[in-house]
């Protein structure tokens, strides 16, 4: 004789972990969707000043409006150390690639930044010992593959040049950055955590202004530039990634940033720039596919793994 519990529910509620990781990464890809009008805004920013001194007044400004709001907790000894470090790989990915842009292509440089979303776990397995799941790498495969039909990078014409280099350690520096964020990222305390960062952007990139040359034209454009950037894609937008990644893992973040380029292709054929032919979209389907099995799939895994635990033993 066999005796059997009713079957399990599989319509179970996700727990408090799985929802605070569904709003982490809604979040981040709302927040992406942002950062992607970002591209075209700076674009016409540089046609009035230099690279540097519109990253230094940007973080400067979204520096200031965090302090703001922190004040003393910007004070407490981790913060200003977790701080210090975050920004410096965060500024070292900013001028690297600025600075690979000179001896390079723009969709080489787009191509081999996004490569970050390949960087984060390999350097995560290798620093942290953090073994992504097999959705995940699945996910990050397509996204690499969706960057480099989205952005058309010809990475094997001529080899690497020293902008393209350049521009690999900046991918590695953001790499860096996320993998650091998610050990950092506290649950609360996140605008101290960010104002720190942004200062330690704001003053090394303006202890780079005097071997550059320096070139400020203060028109609207210029000014609404770094009021939009420095406000709400550094201050505001670095804060919800930093709040997000205490709640969701460093791997799920860069395949959802990897969406970026995405919404800037978006932006820009609704609002005439350009016009994006079959290859760009099937590279932005890619990246969409890839941040999708990576969501989906580690819900199924969980799904599958759940069911199976519960699944009743039989008694003979």
């Amino acid at each position: 004789m066999s005796s059997s519990s009713s079957p399990p529910t599989t319509n179970t509620p996700p727990s408090p972990a799985g929802r605070a990781r569904l709003q982490a990464d809604g979040a981040l890809a709302l927040m992406s969707a942002f950062w992607g009008t970002t591209f075209l805004v700076v674009k016409g920013a540089l046609g009035d000043g230099d690279p540097y001194s519109f990253v230094a007044l940007r973080f400067c400004l979204g520096a200031l409006a965090l302090t703001a709001v922190a004040r003393r907790q910007m004070l407490v000894p981790h913060t200003l150390r977790r701080g210090l470090v975050l920004g410096v790989f965060l500024f070292l990915g900013f001028v690297l690639q600025t600075v690979g842009l000179v001896s390079t292509t723009p969709s080489r440089s787009a191509f081999i930044t996004g490569l970050y979303v390949v960087f984060v776990p390999v350097l995560g397995l290798a620093l942290f010992r953090r073994v992504p799941r097999v959705s995940s790498w699945v996910g990050v495969v397509l996204a690499a593959v969706g960057l480099r039909y989205l952005t058309g990078a010809e990475l094997g014409v001529g080899g690497l040049s020293s902008g393209d280099w350049l521009t690999l350690g900046c991918a590695v520096a953001y790499a860096v950055h996320i993998l650091l964020t998610e050990r950092y990222a506290p649950k609360t305390g996140v605008v101290a955590l960010v104002a720190v960062q942004l200062w330690v952007v704001a003053v090394l990139s303006a202890l780079c202004l005097p071997f550059t040359q320096v070139r400020v034209e203060w028109t609207p454009a210029f000014l609404g530039a770094v009021l939009y950037c420095g406000l709400l894609a550094s201050a505001m937008g670095i804060c919800v990634q930093t709040w997000a990644q205490a709640r969701t893992t460093a791997v799920r973040v860069a395949l959802i940033c990897s969406t970026e380029p995405v919404f800037t292709g978006v932006f820009s054929v609704a609002l005439g720039y350009e016009k994006l032919g079959v290859r760009e979209w099937v590279g932005g389907g890619l990246i969409v596919l890839g941040v999708l099995v990576a969501e989906l799939g580690g819900h199924l895994f969980e799904r599958l793994r759940a069911g199976r635990s519960a699944m009743p033993d039989s008694v003979g």
